[in-house]
């Protein structure tokens, strides 16, 4: 049975994996940079402490936690989009697209992060999480970025109402990398 409800902070951890899931790996390499200073052991840690902040959005404040039997299954982080975003320095090129994409929708519900395990897709977990972040907009619009090869998750947004409004070449995180755009998707309550 699901259900969902608020994080805590002392979901973390599992926050931490499941946006990681939703990144499909960019989350760690994010987080990676913590170990390279020696901040952190692993980006994982680096991962569990992002989550555990009180102050920045995007942390366990902004998260839906899905349970499926008692189980953490899957997450949604949103927050609204705020003016600050224009103000913020891409702290490598690799973030730069994603940041010019979010100055076009401040103002609305951002959807951060969705994830689920593997193991608990296709129970309607992600269209659940989905419609709450959709209802936390309360009548505004709501945006969200994915990976232009994602075909499931745009499946998802677009039977939810989304569309494309602009899309940008990511920049590879590592040669080999595979090539993808950044899309932007929105869906407009009006």
């Amino acid at each position: 049975m699901l259900v969902l409800r608020a994080a805590e902070r002392k979901d973390a951890a599992e926050l931490a994996v499941l946006v990681d899931i939703a990144s499909h790996g960019f989350a760690t390499w994010l987080w990676y940079g913590a170990v390279m200073r020696g901040d952190k052991d692993t980006a994982m840690e680096q991962g569990r402490s992002r989550m555990r902040n009180d102050h920045e959005p995007g942390t366990w404040k902004d998260a839906t936690v899905a349970e499926w039997d008692g189980e953490i299954a899957g997450v949604s982080i949103g927050y609204d989009l705020e003016e600050s975003v224009r103000d913020m320095v891409a702290p490598h090129p690799v973030i730069k697209p994603l940041l010019d994409l979010q100055v076009t929708v401040i103002g609305s519900r951002f959807i951060d992060s969705l994830g689920v395990y593997r193991h608990h897709r296709r129970k309607g977990i992600g269209r659940a999480l989905l419609a709450r972040e959709i209802e936390k907009a309360e009548g505004r619009q709501v945006s969200l970025i994915t990976e232009s090869h994602n075909k499931t998750a745009q499946a998802l947004y677009f039977a939810s109402g989304f569309v494309e409004k602009a899309r940008l070449p990511a920049v590879p995180l590592f040669e080999d990398s595979k090539r993808h755009d950044w899309v932007l998707l929105a869906r407009d309550m009006t």
